[in-house]
This record gives C-alpha cells, structure tokens and sequence, in this order.
C-alpha cells in the first residue's frame, strides 16, 4: 500500500462520539490532511483516555485507507519444529521471562528446557482457591509460583515504562497470536485480565513443546553447578542433573533459590524496593471522582483507574498496580506470612478497586536492617510478612485500618465491606510498620486528600502488607553479554534478577538474554 493510500491521523472526541463508528467517519470526512484520498475505511490503532478535566475526552489515532478492509498489519511469529542437534538452554522459571525466552530459543534453534517449580495453570487454580477457602498454602503452587508467575492470578497488566528495554510492540504481538484480544495491541494501558491469561499462557507452553522443547512442573533447581567461573548446569528437585547454560527466570518471591544461590557463590547484591498497603475504595467512588461527575463513569467509559505520586523525606511514595473493578488476594508463598496483592478479571466490573500504596526504599533506609550485607531487603520483607501475620480466626485474615483513621492514629472501631475474601480485623498500621515508613505514607496520604478530599474519605481503608513488590536483590550481569559479571553461562534475568517489573519487561528481558547467548555462542563458534 503506498502512502497516498493510507494515513494515520489523530482525532478527540466525546465517549459517546468515540464509540461510534458512524461519527468518527463523519469527523475524518472533515479533515482536511484527508481531502485528497478516498475514505473507504479505518481501524482505529491507538486510544487513550484524557480525564485530566471535564468533560473527558477520548484521544483516538486512526488508520484510514483508501482500500476496503484494509488496517495495519499485526506481526506474526512462526514457530518451527527443532532439528534433533539443536543446543540446548536451560531455563530456571516459566513466569513471563522463562516462557518467551522459550519462544525466542525457539525462533533461534535452541531448544528450551524449562522447568518450573509450581504447578501448570490449570492445577494451579485449585491451589490458589485453597489459599481464600482454607487457609493451605502450597509453597510451590500460589499466587507467586507457579506456570506463567506472579502476573498469571494477578491482575495481567500489560503496561510497561520500559521503551528502552525492547519492543513493547513484540510482546503484545505475541500475546495476541496466543490469543489475547486485539484491544492490547490498541489500548495505552493494555490488560489481559486474570480470567483470561491462563488460556493464553497454556497455549504458549503447548507451541513451545509442539515446536520440540520441554517444560517440566513440579521440579524445582536445588543446586546451580558452577566449576571455575562456569556454569555446567544444575540439579533437580527430583535429583535429576541437567547440563547446559541457565537463563535464571526464578521470579521476585524465590527466596529459597537466592539463599542458595549466594551459598553457591553467585554475587549479588540489595536492591531497593517498594513496601505498603493495598488502599481499596468502592469503583464507585473512584469513577466520580476521576471522571468529575455525580453520575459516575456512564456508559462510554472504562472503570476509572488512578496514579498518585509523592514525595516524603526524600522517597517516592506512590499507588502501584491500580486493580480498577477488581479483589484483593493472599498473595502469600510459605505459612505464618500476610501479603496481599490485586487482580482484575477482564471486564473490570468488580464492586471494588483497590492499588499498592508504597513507600521507596534503599537499603539502609530501615533501622535495625543495616547490617544484613546482600541480603538485607529480603530480611526486612521477611520480618515484615512475619509481623503482619496474626492469623486471629484462621484463614490468613489481613490487618486493615481506615485511611481517616490511620492518619489521626486511631485504630478503625468498624471497617467497611472488603473483596478481600479471607476477611480482614482491625488493626493499627502506626504500630506495625517502622516509623520509616508509616511516616512517610501518612505524609503521602495527606498530599493525595489535600487534592482529592473524597479519597480520605471513611470509604476507603488500608489493609496490608504489599511487599512484592519487586525482587530485594539485583543479580549483576555484564552490559554486553547479558550473562553474570563473574560467571559465564549464568543469564539471570526478569524480575527475580532484578531486572523488571511486570509482565511485559520480564518478557522482554527475557527474549534480550536468549538473543544474547546466542550472540555469544556465534561469536565463540
């Protein structure tokens, strides 16, 4: 198709204008950039929501062709079937990273065996439902381990800052032809949502296995075989030694692998992290107050979302994850622990939202944690989770106080309706965090209700902890090469290596360090 035939232009409307096709031809009719092509058709490519000021508007970025039917091409993959001397690649983890660097081994003949400690997605559901309805935490099989990772049960958020890192473009292609709705490859905040991802996630585990490679459930990396600043490959839980270079795609929760990892001799160092509560208020709420109308969000638009920023004492303290229409779920990995994270099915029609609220912080930040050397962050998560966990009436019941009332130091004498299913008790969050903390959330709380008085109000409350946030170490690896700065053969990457966050970064991570061992393969013949 030549240019005259195609262009993209930009247009805002109104949501009700926005959602008819009839009236965005009408507008494109009047443009003059379009007065010299025929308009047979359009397809919008990008939208994004403006609801900086009444009224809102929907800011659109059309394609319109001169030919019937015609819209922009969407990349497709192919995946082919692996010779029987393809090199093999070891991969630790099949959360985002693990499973498309499985891909991108697969497009560059390597042949992938990834093994994953947890369950595959379908036997996994019946876990997660037992950590609501029973209290039992499987330690291999939760919210934070199992096929597909963390991102799987929570939420599926596809938006990513991290432009520098790779295509965004790719990764949402890829989702696409597994099955995700074209609306990713669209929106600017693009979701999947946790009812839907599973399919997905499946369907990659099936092509990779289809294409020749191997994924294992239920098997764990015990021990990592290093000999003279190589790695030779590792042994199973199952006893089982599997030889090769190892992409390291473990998650941010391994806790157990970054011990043993570092006994093994594998530098690493504290990474700063995020800590906080989960602040959940009626969607209700939420949508007048974002969308500046008694009515709420009508009929045009979206579950309202929202992203708060501060600063207090030097440290950023910001909402994270926002789950419009969403629940807040036990995101525990081991017993005697509460962690809390959220998840939005993919209508997001939930009575509830809910977001992380989170204070930044270095190492060193936390008295009493000064001295822990690489393994700092991940003591002070542990201790944390341990202080928060009450287990008064069974069944991981959270902690949860008022966000009046937490900052006028007072613990909450009733609490309003949660989504939170193991239920949620009083409780004085002044008292549980360190003073480093509960400081500095009070001060970004009160910077929020000094723009958004409603948000203050009785209707929402805190309940906690969120703690991961993110991984408490980085994995240092080499700029060039990708594999760890002190041994060859070890590519750590995604979130557990410190090296992204979320879904989308993970998976770009991901396919950059399986394109780099096979650079450094090529270029060591």
């Amino acid at each position: 198709m030549t240019e005259k035939e195609r262009r993209i232009v930009s247009l805002t409307l109104l949501p009700h204008q926005a959602a008819d096709n009839n009236v965005i031809h009408s507008h494109l009719l009047k443009m003059k950039e379009l007065e010299s092509i025929e308009i047979k058709s359009f397809k919008v490519i990008k939208r994004s929501i403006d609801a900086r000021k009444k009224p809102v508007k929907v800011n659109l970025e059309i394609a319109v062709s001169s030919e019937d039917g015609s819209s922009p091409d969407v990349k497709t993959r192919e995946y082919r079937k692996l010779s029987e001397n393809a090199p093999s690649l070891i991969i630790v983890g099949a959360g985002p990273a693990g499973l498309f660097a499985g891909l991108k081994a697969i497009e560059l003949g390597i042949k992938p065996i990834i093994i994953e400690r947890g369950k595959d997605v379908d036997s996994r559901k019946q876990d997660i439902a037992d950590i609501s309805r029973k209290g039992v935490v499987d330690k291999d099989s939760n919210y934070c381990f199992g096929e597909g990772g963390a991102g799987t049960f929570s939420d599926g958020k596809l938006f990513t800052r991290s432009k520098k890192r790779g295509s965004v473009t790719d990764v949402l292609e890829i989702l696409h032809q597994f099955g995700a709705s074209e609306d990713i490859l669209i929106e600017s905040h693009p979701h999947i949502g946790s009812d839907r991802l599973p399919k997905i996630i499946k369907r990659i585990r099936e092509k990779i296995r289809e294409c020749g490679g191997v994924v294992r459930f239920n098997c764990r990396m015990d021990n990592l075989l290093i000999s003279n600043g190589k790695v030779l490959g590792i042994i199973t839980s199952t006893g089982e030694k599997i030889e090769g270079p190892v992409v390291l795609a473990t998650g941010h929760s391994a806790r157990d692998t970054i011990k043993m990892l570092k006994e093994s001799g594998v530098g690493m160092e504290p990474k700063g992290l995020a800590i906080g509560v989960r602040l959940e208020h009626p969607q209700t709420l939420i949508d007048k107050m974002q969308y500046h109308s008694k009515e709420g969000r009508g009929k045009y638009l979206p579950a309202a979302t929202y992203s708060f920023v501060n600063q207090a004492e030097g440290r950023g303290v910001y909402s994270f994850c926002m789950c419009p229409g969403g629940v807040i779920v036990p995101a525990v990995s081991d017993t005697g622990q509460i962690v809390v994270n959220g998840m939005s099915a993919s209508a997001r029609s939930g009575k509830w939202a809910n977001s992380g609220y989170v204070v930044e912080i270095h190492p060193g930040d936390i008295r009493g944690f000064e001295q822990e050397g690489d393994l700092e962050m991940l003591a002070l998560q542990e201790y944390l989770e341990k202080r928060f966990y009450d287990n008064r009436g069974g069944c991981l019941k959270a902690p949860a106080q008022k966000i009046n009332d937490f900052l006028k130091g007072r613990i909450s004498d009733e609490l309003p309706q949660t989504s939170y299913a193991p239920g949620i008790y009083p409780s004085d969050f002044n008292q549980l965090f360190p003073l480093e903390i509960s400081k500095r959330l009070k001060s970004g709380l009160e910077q929020i209700g000094k723009r958004c008085k409603e948000f203050i109000s009785d209707q929402g409350i805190m309940i906690g902890l969120e703690s991961r946030t993110s991984s408490p170490v980085r994995i240092p690896r080499d700029k060039e090469t990708l594999h760890h700065v002190d041994i060859e053969g070890l590519y750590p990457v995604g979130e557990g290596a410190g090296y992204a966050g979320g879904i989308v970064s993970s998976a770009i991570d991901g396919m950059n360090c399986v394109e780099a061992f096979y650079k450094n393969a090529v270029n060591n013949g």
